[in-house]
């Protein structure tokens, strides 16, 4: 049990939940809150993110890209404490589960008079099974050809946002992008925190993320890009709908944000980033509470 928990990776789930906090407090802010919708919508995520978690210790494992000269910590299947057969039952349990969950979620949010509707979640759920498998599992794994950054903004960033606003309004709101577009990117920079941490090991597995496609010196210009714009999207958001300063209680998380900016520009060696993606990871759980109470 030690062993899966550590594979589940338990630190990056409050990453993944930030997304539907936001979405949930937009609704709730619209008079749309449901607590039975946010419990499901969360434990969906839960199940997506535990999923890719799986996933990515399984393609990495059994491509030899997480081996020896591998920075970040050690992977289940890299040290023997799960075998690739019982690493893949999981993953199978894990979607089966997470699938069961998201149905009863959709079902909760549409009923049977909106089957439309239904399908088209039911849709976006099985994709967003086949990211978080495909990330880094397959010959054509798309984490290995530097399009990661892209599926971690639209599923945790816009589909996470705005998707569970959807599920509680059943309308899109076009200014919920902004702080959709904000958690994506900063979701997007915990993924290329990671990246610049193991461009060295993945080079040599001919794993092409996008930061070892730009190289150490754009990926951390890329990096500041995806931070910052993160906090300018937010106050945009805020510039729209401001009312008071009460509104602007979210600020508090971007200081966190702007002292890891200043680690980031510092830093030369790899290993000393590993910190900093759990504190932009919290940053960013923190970011999507106070943007949430900043609207009610």
């Amino acid at each position: 049990m030690k062993h899966w928990i550590q594979a589940a990776r338990l630190r990056t789930l409050p990453l993944s939940l930030s997304g539907i906090i936001v979405g949930s407090f937009l609704a709730a802010s619209k008079g749309a809150f449901r607590w039975e919708i946010c419990v499901l919508a969360l434990l969906t995520t839960v199940g997506f993110q535990v999923l890719s978690n799986f996933a990515n210790d399984y393609g990495d494992g059994v491509k030899g890209t997480d081996n020896e000269n591998r920075v970040g910590p050690k992977r289940a299947l890299q040290s023997g404490a799960i075998s690739p057969k019982q690493m893949l039952k999981g993953i199978y349990i894990t979607v089966g589960a997470t699938l069961l969950v998201a149905i009863l979620l959709i079902y909760i949010s549409f009923g049977k008079e909106q089957f439309m509707l239904s399908l088209i979640f039911f849709v976006l759920g099985l994709a967003s099974i086949g990211a978080a498998i495909k990330y880094t599992m397959g010959k054509n794994a798309y984490g290995y050809s530097g399009f990661g950054d892209v599926f971690v903004f639209l599923f945790f960033g816009l589909l996470g946002v705005v998707g569970s606003e959807f599920l509680y309004t059943q309308k899109v709101d076009i200014m919920s992008f902004l702080p959709a577009t904000s958690i994506g990117l900063l979701s997007a920079a915990v993924l290329n925190l990671n990246n610049m941490r193991d461009r060295a090991s993945d080079i040599l597995s001919n794993k092409n993320t996008l930061a070892v496609k730009l190289g150490s010196v754009n990926a951390k210009k890329y990096h500041y890009f995806l931070v910052i714009f993160a906090m300018v999207t937010a106050m945009i958001y805020m510039v729209f709908h401001f009312n008071s300063f009460l509104n602007l209680v979210f600020v508090i998380a971007f200081f966190p944000l702007i002292k890891h900016i200043a680690v980031v520009v510092k830093n030369k060696e790899a290993v000393l980033l590993d910190p900093e993606l759990k504190k932009v990871a919290l940053s960013t759980f923190l970011f999507a509470i106070l943007f949430g109470l900043s609207w009610l």
